[in-house]
């Protein structure tokens, strides 16, 4: 059976999409953001800079071009969670299995020095991560009836987006997401000190 064009439509415009995303990345990460133009982007992609701006608002975009997608994911597992599944159940099982495996790619600590060591960068993700800390309170603000702006909700949010960046430098990033959440679930307690060396 034929598939329909518009199927092959959309995956040549993904496909288009995704390799423009990964020769500006390559060339992010070895010139350095501010020394890569959009043409160098097109050239090394092997399209028109107007068709890079049909898949991409600006250069910042280009770096961070898959955080929609991760934004409208994290929403759907609180929102689309199974029946009598709590949120923290459903944002842990998220974490695991899709955030998690993204702090173990190869390039990952490329990605992340790149950002920290380009301001607009920085600037970028930093309104970034507070729109996707808004749009996920919001969602956990509806799923429990209060308001968007309820503190409880925004904090949760905030605290979820930064669990990839805090188990990301812990040799077992798994045991660290869990600890985390476990930490949100049963609230915090002060770690056990261990004790000291009996001296001889």
């Amino acid at each position: 059976m034929t598939e329909p064009p518009v199927g092959r439509r959309e995956r040549k415009k993904a496909a288009t999409r995704q390799a423009i995303a990964d020769a500006a990345l390559q060339l992010f990460l070895e010139r350095g953001y501010d020394q890569v133009s959009i043409r160098d982007i097109a050239d090394a992609a092997d399209v028109s800079t107007t068709t890079v701006f049909k898949h991409f608002t600006g250069k910042e975009a280009l770096v961070f071009d898959r955080e929609q997608d991760r934004e409208s994911e994290v929403i759907a597992a609180v929102r689309q969670r199974a029946a009598g599944q709590s949120i923290l159940d459903a944002l842990r099982q998220h974490v695991l299995d899709t955030w998690l495996p993204i702090t173990a790619h190869p390039r990952m600590a490329e990605f992340t020095n790149l950002v920290d060591t380009t301001p607009t960068l920085r600037s970028y993700a930093e309104r970034m991560w507070t729109r996707h800390t808004d749009s996920l309170g919001a969602a956990i603000a509806d799923e429990l009836g209060v308001d968007h702006d309820d503190l409880s909700c925004v904090a949760l949010a905030r605290f979820i987006l930064e669990i990839p960046a805090l188990a990301r430098g812990r040799q077992d990033r798994r045991a660290a997401v869990d600890a985390i959440f476990d930490i949100l679930t049963q609230g915090w307690q002060p770690p056990t000190r261990s004790s000291a060396p009996a001296s001889s």
